[in-house]
């Protein structure tokens, strides 16, 4: 046997970690997402799942589809929120949303759900061609706003207008012929995905715009320190360069509180992409399509969150620089003043070694004085002993050889500690 991984099971069935559900038409949904934890969404399924007499989801699990009774629900748990969609077949093809369901989940349970309401669609699955479906879609949306197309190359057709209604919910009407449940499963699952990412997508351009106005004030400081570094005195740079770190610091900290949902938003637009990619729409006459509305309407907020963040990049690249070269000039100015009193120190050891010679110098002088003076004293003992001594000569012959052992000896003192007078 070979040596698994311990991933190996869980990454290779990834592929079938959130399957699609099998659909009939007619049948009404309802789909929400809320940015919450997963433990908490956990905890308010389980008290919808006790109430029905069912267990827990598994330990781990970031998926569940059950029937409730004749009310289905497919949860997920997603990195930053959960989606709950409910649905239920209806006994008779339905001409408005407000038709009511055969089971709806408990409205005190919706009431409590934990986290905040982000996304809200009611589906209206339903058969109907193209020409009456548009006809129903305009009874039912707003006409102003109306988008559709056909989907699977005309096999279905979808309208919404991207409205929020009194009910709080946006909604889609999907008109379909003859399709197989599975593929009606995967097309109303990719059109839930849709509305999802978008809005999550979404939730990046109000920190863009926060952004823009803090940066604004942040270019602003940057410049006026700019301006007073080419005049700045050497006393003024260390104060315009706590100014400059302060500064640093707050576009740091700001790039680190948004730089996650910045990447979010990113890669939530992408999945819309790949999701619109994947309907393969067919344009309607009059109508724009999902991916035309959603691409003038989507792309620019997500450019917008792109300039936020390329913006606060290259504002953190500038305040660099700026600080590197203030840094690098008052370095210059501090090596040359240490170059400075360098110097100083230099004159004035050797001015303190020229006092040292002469102070030497006199000491010689000292030290012979004296030491003739002893041979004096002695060549007079010598005389008064009888021995034919003159003291003054005696004396005046020891001054050279005094004064050359004395000098001697101070150089070879010097020698030894490596003192340099020159």
């Amino acid at each position: 046997m070979l040596t698994p991984h311990p991933q190996r099971a869980a990454l290779h069935n990834e592929v079938h970690a959130r399957p699609y559900e099998q659909m009939t038409a007619p049948a009404m949904l309802t789909h929400l997402a809320l940015l919450t934890t997963n433990a908490a969404a956990r905890a308010h399924l389980q008290v919808l799942l006790s109430a029905h007499g069912l267990p827990a989801p598994a330990e781990g699990a970031n998926h569940l589809s059950i029937d409730l009774d004749g009310l289905h629900l497919r949860w997920e748990a997603h990195t930053e929120f959960q989606t709950y969609t409910f649905w239920h077949l209806l006994e008779e093809p339905a001409t408005t949303f407000e038709a009511r369901p055969l089971r709806a989940p408990p409205a005190d349970w919706l009431a409590a759900m934990p986290g905040e309401w982000i996304v809200g669609l009611r589906m209206l699955v339903t058969h109907a061609d193209a020409s009456d479906g548009e006809a129903l879609a305009r009874a039912l949306l707003d006409e102003n706003s109306l988008v559709g197309a056909g989907l699977g190359d005309g096999q279905a057709h979808v309208y919404t207008d991207f409205r929020l209604h009194a009910d709080g919910h946006a909604r889609q009407l999907l008109c379909v012929g003859q399709m197989n449940p599975r593929r009606l499963g995967r097309m109303v699952q990719r059109l839930l995905e849709v509305e999802t990412y978008r809005m999550m997508a979404l939730l990046g351009l109000p920190v863009a715009r926060e952004v823009a106005a803090t940066l604004a004030d942040a270019e602003r400081d940057l410049a006026q320190v700019a301006a007073e570094i080419r005049s700045a005195a050497r006393d003024e740079e260390p104060a315009l360069l706590r100014q400059l770190t302060q500064l640093a610091g707050r576009v740091e900290s700001l790039y680190a509180r948004t730089h996650a949902r910045f990447s979010a938003s990113s890669a939530y637009f992408e999945l819309v992409r790949w999701r619109l990619d994947e309907l393969r729409e067919v344009r309607h006459a009059g109508l724009q399509t999902l991916a035309e509305f959603l691409d003038r309407r989507l792309a620019p907020a997500m450019q917008t969150c792109l300039w936020a963040a390329r913006r606060q990049q290259a504002l953190s690249e500038r305040i660099s620089r700026t600080s590197n070269l203030l840094r690098t000039r008052v370095e210059i100015e501090q090596q040359r003043s240490s170059q400075a009193l360098l110097d100083a120190m230099n004159r004035r050891q050797k001015a303190q070694l020229l006092l040292q010679s002469a102070v030497e110098g006199l000491s010689v002088a000292a030290v012979t004085y004296y030491g003739a003076g002893l041979v004096g004293y002695l060549a007079k003992g010598a005389k008064a002993a009888g021995l034919g001594v003159s003291p003054d000569v005696l004396a005046a012959l020891s001054i050279p050889f005094i004064a050359l052992t004395v000098g001697w000896g101070i150089h070879r003192l010097h020698a030894r500690v490596g003192l340099d007078l020159d």
